[in-house]
């Protein structure tokens, strides 16, 4: 695979999901770029991703803006998200798959400071793509493991 080549990925069931939230792994978006389609069932957000592809032992890093869209969606909820703050600015932890009656469940997005979104699904089916061409960053991001709370 070509490091320079854009992403594009599928996730049809909950290990290709880990896939694709190791690649969204400290993403960062605005509140005001997630959108519920209700009448397409589908919920779709902009995010810039870390680059974790690249050598991380090095600046400069690589960002790359990227689409996120999750389909036969029927609900959504969010846990400490001003949703009113749209310029406010999230990072993505980690995407789960919590299955409940198969193949349905729900997706949460989960943010660094508490943040979540749920989105109740009839399965898996969510896309990953990027929009453009890499940008430089010379922030690698870094997690204060002391602060995760047990699980």
């Amino acid at each position: 695979m070509d490091d320079d080549a854009p992403l594009r990925l599928a996730a049809l069931d909950e290990k290709d999901l880990s896939v694709l939230s190791a690649h969204l792994q400290d993403a960062v978006l605005k509140v005001g770029e997630m959108q519920y389609l209700p009448a397409e069932r589908r919920f779709a957000a902009t995010l810039n991703r870390f680059d974790w592809m690249q050598d991380t032992t090095k600046s400069p890093y690589r960002r790359r803006q990227a689409a996120l869209v999750i389909d036969r969606v029927s609900a959504v909820r969010s846990q400490a998200i001003r949703r009113e703050a749209g310029d406010a600015v999230l990072a993505l932890l980690a995407i789960e798959f919590d299955p409940g009656d198969a193949p349905s469940g729900h997706i949460d997005l989960v943010f660094a400071g508490g943040g979540a979104v749920r989105l109740e699904v009839e399965c898996v089916e969510v896309r990953l793509a990027d929009l453009g061409p890499e940008w430089e960053t010379t922030t690698q991001p870094a997690h204060d493991l002391s602060e995760t709370p047990p699980g």
